[in-house]
């Protein structure tokens, strides 16, 4: 017994197998697309990750701090007199 299609069925068999062939490019397309935004994600964490180790041996040593804090003061303190200083003396060369 042969058993035989139609054409109306031999066009929707042709049609199944051909969408299911884009279906499965597209998955296909999908997951590999996936796979490399997590490898890039993996890439910048690790990057981040780096850098906030690098931070953290940056700011180990905070024991100049507050050393740095007085000397700045010191500078803007020296600064200030020299430019009330500077203010006066111009004064009397204008009169």
């Amino acid at each position: 017994m042969l058993l035989a299609l139609t054409d109306r069925q031999d066009d929707l068999w042709w049609g199944a197998v051909i969408g299911g062939f884009v279906v499965i490019i597209a998955v296909v397309a999908l997951l590999t697309l996936l796979v490399l935004f997590v490898k890039t994600i993996e890439e910048r964490v690790t990057s981040i990750k780096a850098t906030l180790e690098a931070a953290a041996a940056n700011t180990s040593d905070t024991a100049l701090i507050g050393e740095t804090a007085t000397s700045v003061e010191g500078v803007l303190n020296e600064g200030l007199n020299h430019h009330l200083f500077l203010g006066r003396v111009y004064e009397k060369v204008r009169s």
